[in-house]
């Protein structure tokens, strides 16, 4: 009996060896959570930054800094309540090393405080609030896309050149559209004649329209993503708009929306840090093979998930593919030792980046195709109007 019993101790020992050894391999891979709004009408913005971080890692070899990288996805739904909940589920069940998403800045705002609790990199790359980037800036924080006012300073600065004294600006109602008329407002030197905040689901613009075309601005601000931004232009355009008020859009006609745009919002003009046409080798690159993967042209999410990954591969490789560290991993991301498909990037001390903004038109390709395609470049190495309040070394 004695000998029945050592025996099955010892077996007993072996497996909980084996299982200890089965976990040390585990965590020899580089895990990372992936988290985007994938179902609903703005699914199609969170599946085109899931596409870029994915096409990157492809491209890597499914490893990053030589180490294998286990990924795994998560819904935000667009609702706080649930993307606080999958990120925990992220950082408590899979063990994540590195959270990345996510679109939406309400949903920035729901998941930054529980990564950062967690001692976890969080980099965002797309929604980029204000937030984060003052005296609420975080070490273990970054973006890879822009400081939301950036693209719309861009935008008003872009209404003076053009001469627009009275523009009319609409916006949904939550953080970014908030920091859209903020950035707006920042650089305008026109006069708003009005500011139409609407709810973040609602896809009737009638009312808004309406009292657009009795007010006969010069033009129309308008930052309404995805769906949103569907409905605008189509709606705008029903209402006989469309050779009456030029629209400077942010996010309104992009890649994403424009598949369901076409022709409809061809001549809308927008701001951002690239576009499909900018003109570097890896830019060129990433666009066929986003193309070729996918069947469609990337919209600047997928290009700055692209960029995230390979931030992330750069980083990696410096730290020899030990990422335990967190303080030596936060150092090795702030370098920013990659090529940026935008160009030149680097971070600001706030975690934000430093990089040129441009002006972009929705124009129709040879192949019958509609993209964003860049008219110049209109900041240069801009940083955004918060970092000043950062107090990080």
């Amino acid at each position: 009996m004695r000998f029945i019993k050592a025996r099955l101790l010892a077996i007993a020992l072996l497996g909980a060896a084996a299982g200890a050894g089965n976990g040390a391999v585990a965590q020899e891979k580089i895990r990372i959570g992936l988290i985007y709004t994938l179902s609903g009408p703005a699914a199609v913005l969170g599946q085109q930054s899931k596409n870029g971080f994915e096409l990157a890692l492809k491209a890597l070899g499914g490893r990053m800094g030589g180490k294998e990288v286990a990924l795994f996805v998560a819904d935000d739904e667009l609702k706080p309540d649930v993307a606080i909940q999958k990120v925990k589920e992220l950082l408590d069940r899979d063990r994540v090393d590195i959270v990345v998403g996510p679109i939406f800045s309400n949903m920035l705002q729901a998941i930054h405080k529980p990564v950062m609790d967690a001692d976890k990199i969080l980099i965002s790359t797309n929604a980029g609030a204000s937030s984060f980037a003052g005296a609420a800036c975080h070490p273990n924080f970054f973006v890879t896309s822009y400081q939301n006012d950036q693209i719309y300073e861009t935008l008003g600065k872009v209404a003076n050149d053009k001469g627009y004294k009275r523009v009319f600006a609409i916006v949904p109602n939550y953080q970014a559209g908030k920091d859209a008329l903020a950035g707006f407002r920042r650089t305008y030197r026109g006069t708003i004649v009005e500011e139409a905040l609407v709810p973040l689901n609602s896809m009737d613009r009638q009312a808004e329209l309406s009292k657009l075309a009795a007010l006969k601005p010069d033009a129309l601000f308008a930052f309404m993503p995805g769906g949103l931004g569907i409905s605008l232009i189509k709606q705008f355009n029903q209402a006989g708009l469309k050779d009456k008020i030029p629209i400077l859009s942010a996010f309104t006609a992009d890649e994403a929306t424009l598949p369901a745009l076409g022709e409809a919002a061809e001549g809308v003009f927008g701001a951002l840090t690239w576009a499909p046409d900018t003109d570097n080798p890896q830019n060129k690159a990433f666009v066929a093979s986003y193309e070729a993967a996918y069947k469609a042209i990337p919209a600047s999410y997928a290009m700055q998930a692209y960029d995230t990954a390979m931030l992330i591969d750069s980083a990696v490789a410096a730290l020899k593919g030990d990422v335990a560290d967190v303080k030596a991993l936060r150092a090795a991301i702030r370098k920013a030792d990659f090529k940026s498909l935008r160009g030149p990037f680097k971070f600001n001390v706030n975690g934000y980046p430093i990089e040129d903004f441009y002006l972009t038109r929705v124009v129709k390709r040879p192949d019958g195709k509609y993209q964003t395609s860049i008219v110049e470049k209109v900041l240069v190495a801009d940083a955004d109007p918060y970092a000043k309040d950062c107090k990080l070394p």
